[in-house]
């Protein structure tokens, strides 16, 4: 009993001794100096193919390697590669019955070197019309593995524009492809179309560690954030041209690396822990997309995504909201973790913005993961929302380190009876 009871006590005091020592490891000072790295000019905005991406993922895995994180599975560094195809069209064909089909009314999405339609039989045809809502029609079709000719009412032409900027970026490799045309004729009698294809292919890579479970190595939880941003743009009225993207998201992975090095310094977590830095969130989520098809989801048992941290959210400091709180219990569990505490997570209070599908946590929660995203970001509209959000501004000046510091503990603490196996949160429902 002597023997147990020391036992116990030790444990305990050993415990309350790192509790102790959390500000040690998070604190401001370690956030500023992380912050400062990954949003520098020199880093040039961490676009997608650019050597800016590079360095920054380069600092990443350094400061996994000194927190002492195993590589992921089988690999030999801390870089998850993956390929992507990226198809610009040098030559367009073809007729809408009398119209001409040219670059300008033509969108196309897809990794083939051709695209053939000799009839409107070829591909299932999608229209959309004046009234309908475009992004919530065009961009469950392009998750499709199928072919799909999109007619678009020239009432969506703005939108149509963008989507011409989209569909053209690096994506998976696919045999499938999907074709946008605007037009006012919504009900042709003829169509056809050829496309020839100029290929590049381009690569890719997440930063991914791991800390091993103790007792329960095959059930997962993750920590992640996007580490990409938008890159060089036109100078704005100040003459900045970087997008050095401080809050969006090098914020959120400033929070996974000290996470990562809090829970490698405690090594006290039953369930194996993963911490990633996905790329290409800002070009369609291509990094977490290709992460979640590495991972059997049954066995990922929670995931927490960090999206822009660095500013208060609409309640003030020590506060941040769950993104689809009630879609799970995860963020009652978090919450009850807090018990005590001056910290607390709200539902997500912008329900109109689907903001649960709009992040990295959005692949895994599809296959049923209870994968939230944490976020102080208010995304209300002008003049209540993020002043900075994807502008030249998003710099490191216009975030607070103290509160940043603090819900980086708030995750690190509540999260502590999912990382030990004790709580498990409900499963999502899965997006059929």
């Amino acid at each position: 009993m002597k023997k147990l009871l020391l036992t116990f006590t030790t444990g305990f005091i050993s415990l309350f001794s790192f509790a102790q020592n959390i500000d040690k490891i998070i604190n401001a000072a370690e956030v500023e100096r992380i912050e400062k790295i990954l949003s520098a000019d020199d880093m040039q905005g961490r676009k997608t193919f650019t050597p800016g991406i590079d360095k920054a993922a380069d600092f990443i895995a350094g400061e996994f390697a000194k927190s002492k994180l195993k590589f992921f599975g089988n690999a030999k560094t801390y870089f998850q590669e993956f390929a992507m195809t990226k198809s610009k069209p040098v030559e367009i064909k073809g007729m809408i019955d009398n119209e001409a089909l040219t670059a300008d009314n033509i969108a196309v999405n897809t990794t083939a070197a051709e695209v053939n339609i000799n009839s409107l039989k070829d591909f299932e045809v999608v229209i959309v019309k004046a009234t309908d809502t475009f992004n919530k029609v065009i961009f469950p079709l392009f998750d499709l593995d199928k072919n799909v000719l999109i007619l678009v009412d020239t009432a969506h032409a703005r939108r149509f524009k963008s989507m011409q900027r989209f569909a053209g970026n690096a994506k998976f490799p696919s045999n499938a492809s999907q074709v946008l045309v605007l037009t006012s004729n919504l009900n042709p009698s003829s169509f056809n179309l050829h496309i020839k294809n100029e290929q590049t292919i381009q690569k890719l890579k997440n930063v991914v560690g791991m800390i091993p479970g103790r007792s329960k190595k095959d059930e997962f939880v993750v920590f992640a954030g996007h580490y990409d941003h938008l890159g060089i743009g036109k100078p704005d009225k100040n003459q900045d041209s970087i997008y050095n993207g401080a809050n969006d998201d090098a914020a959120g992975t400033t929070a996974v690396m000290m996470l990562a090095k809090y829970f490698s310094e405690a090594k006290n977590n039953e369930r194996t822990l993963i911490f990633v830095a996905f790329t290409a969130e800002e070009i369609g989520g291509f990094g977490s997309r290709y992460f979640s098809k590495q991972m059997n989801a049954e066995k990922v048992m929670a995931m927490f995504n960090i999206e822009m941290i660095g500013t208060e959210s609409k309640w003030g400091t020590n506060s941040a909201y769950i993104t689809g709180y009630e879609k799970s219990d995860m963020g009652k569990i978090l919450q009850s973790n807090l018990e005590g505490s001056k910290f607390h997570f709200e539902p997500d209070p912008y329900p109109k913005q689907n903001l649960f599908y709009r992040s990295d946590n959005a692949t895994l929660a599809a296959l049923g993961v209870p994968a939230h995203t944490i976020s102080t970001s208010k995304m209300e509209e002008a003049p209540n929302n993020e002043p900075n959000y994807h502008k030249q501004s998003d710099e490191i000046g216009t975030l607070d380190m103290t509160n940043m510091a603090e819900i980086i503990k708030a995750i690190a603490i509540s999260s502590k009876t999912i990382v030990s196996g004790k709580d498990t949160p409900a499963r999502v429902e899965k997006v059929k």
